[in-house]
């Protein structure tokens, strides 16, 4: 299942290179058109746009599964590892409401997006905008994995404080010792 669930996060990492990709040669040629010949691409405007979209909403995704999202942890350093536990398993428990609002959301506008037309491409906006609802279900299912996990007790101590920062450990120990003494 592991093996499944790493090819599925490889295949949205190739979405995510090919949106890139996409975006580079859409502008880079609209560029060059319009420098050289006076001319452009009609779509060079909406495609990147709704290549950027998809590559921010796949992104976020496979962001949550590496824990690469931003975040503060100054005061979840300062907390013993059971706080620790309890300030992430609210904050899985955030992250899955918003995911299923996004979810839901996304669901309840589904026949208004489907019915707008975009103005260059004539794409229905529902396959732009439809993105959110992968990710919501895939966020929200990341959040449930993860509380299933902390459930069994197979949730190291070091996935609890998600910023990687030089020097952290550093800090983590100092904060540590001071709380022996």
């Amino acid at each position: 299942m592991t093996r499944l669930v790493d090819r599925f996060f490889q295949l949205l990492e190739t979405v995510m290179v090919v949106c890139i990709a996409g975006m580079f040669v859409m502008v880079l040629g609209n560029v060059i058109l319009r420098a050289g010949f006076n001319t452009g691409i009609d779509i060079s405007e909406e495609l990147p746009r709704f290549l950027f979209i998809w590559l921010t909403f796949i992104g976020a995704v496979v962001a949550m599964r590496e824990n690469r999202h931003l975040g503060v942890d100054t005061v979840v350093l300062a907390l013993p590892v059971r706080w620790r536990r309890i300030c992430w398993t609210i904050s899985q428990i955030l992250i899955f409401v918003c995911s299923v609002y996004i979810f839901v959301g996304t669901f309840m506008q589904h026949e208004i997006n489907a019915n707008t037309i975009s103005t260059v491409m004539q794409l229905p906006m529902s396959w732009v905008y439809g993105v959110t609802l992968i990710t919501g279900a895939l966020m929200a299912a990341l959040c449930i994995h993860n509380l299933v996990r902390l459930a069994r007790g197979q949730v190291r101590d070091d996935e609890l404080i998600q910023v990687e920062e030089e020097g952290m450990h550093e800090v983590d120990s100092s904060v540590q010792a001071a709380r022996k003494s």
